[in-house]
């Protein structure tokens, strides 16, 4: 897997990092947690700028938050509580979770949206919320950009430092980024299985 991302990366430039960026907010094949590190890597062997990679990453990440907005501001509480209750368990997530996300964005509003990009399990999710409670386009633009810009930056330079660390690098990402898609499956599956007492629990 190392070599196939860095590759792609480096064939595709930042338009690659752009499209696994946006792909891994609507629906992840591969987390951020493993795609900025290895741009920020990329970029420290010289294949890419490191500034292009933060702009490309971020607005990746950003594009791939907005259907999850508009999901919300089209579709509306009603309609989206009853294609979660019709389609709950495969999306393991039910009414009550709607509510909950929703009683959040009132609570702590635009602040929910510029750190729950922080947050690897939210960040998709809480553009759902945004687009609920109908915050205006500029504003959630704005916050979820700020918001990207720091965690890709983190990621990436994570990513940039361990250039050096090429031969060690390689050695050990391979069988980490197989345990983190792999525990992401096991996750789901556990989700799935265990729908129906979490759905009683609510």
């Amino acid at each position: 897997m190392f070599d196939f991302i860095t590759e792609f990366m480096q064939s595709g430039g930042y338009l690659a990092v752009f499209a696994l960026m946006a792909l891994e907010n609507i629906f992840p094949p591969i987390p951020s947690e493993l795609i900025m590190p290895f741009a920020g890597f990329v970029a420290a062997r010289g294949d890419l700028n490191v500034i292009g990679v933060l702009i490309a990453g971020t607005a990746g990440s950003v594009a791939g938050a907005l259907p999850w907005y508009y999901a919300g501001k089209v579709y509306g509480k009603e309609r989206l509580e009853k294609f979660a209750d019709k389609h709950a368990r495969w999306m393991t997530v039910t009414h009550g979770d709607i509510e909950h996300a929703m009683d959040s964005f009132e609570k702590h509003g635009r602040k929910v949206v510029l750190f729950g990009r922080l947050i690897p399990a939210i960040r998709t999710l809480i553009s759902v919320p945004a687009g609920l409670a109908g915050m205006p386009m500029g504003q959630f633009l704005l916050y979820s950009t700020v918001g990207s810009l720091v965690w890709t930056g983190i990621l990436t330079g994570a990513g940039y430092m361990l250039e050096s660390q090429y031969e060690r690098v390689a050695q050990y990402v391979d069988p980490v980024s197989k345990a983190i898609l792999i525990g992401l499956l096991g996750w789901y599956l556990y989700r799935v299985a265990t729908f129906k007492k979490r759905a009683k629990a609510q």
